[in-house]
């Protein structure tokens, strides 16, 4: 049975860090590229960032672009989220994905096991 566990969320203001990591088990974590989504108050869930089965290519939502960085480490089974310089709008759910394959996809369609999330939340 996959699970994912994502820890790390919390309470912090703006222009602070926090970093995500998100614990998997059940499945070989290497074949897999993965994901985070985020999904905010009467928001619908948007992708986030990707990265695909080596950690070798990455994608991101422009607006977390040069804040964000997605990273994996395949001996720990653990996918990580640096968030830097985080922004009031950037307040949400955060939830990590395995994805089908092992290349990047940004539609959540495409992914096919998700954790329980974690809060952030940013204050001004």
């Amino acid at each position: 049975q996959v699970q994912l566990v994502e820890s790390g969320g919390g309470l912090v203001q703006a222009g602070g860090s926090l970093r995500l990591s998100c614990a998997a088990s059940g499945r070989t974590f290497s074949n897999y590229a993965m994901g985070w989504f985020r999904q905010a108050p009467g928001k619908e869930r948007e992708f986030v960032a990707a990265i695909n089965w080596s950690g070798g290519s990455t994608y991101y939502l422009d607006s977390v672009q040069g804040r964000f960085t997605i990273s994996r480490d395949n001996a720990k089974n653990t996918l990580y989220l640096q968030m830097n310089s985080l922004k009031p709008e950037d307040t949400a759910v955060y939830y990590c994905a395995t994805a089908q394959g092992t290349t990047i996809v940004v539609h959540s369609t495409l992914y096919d096991y998700w954790g329980q999330g974690t809060q952030v939340t940013v204050s001004s």
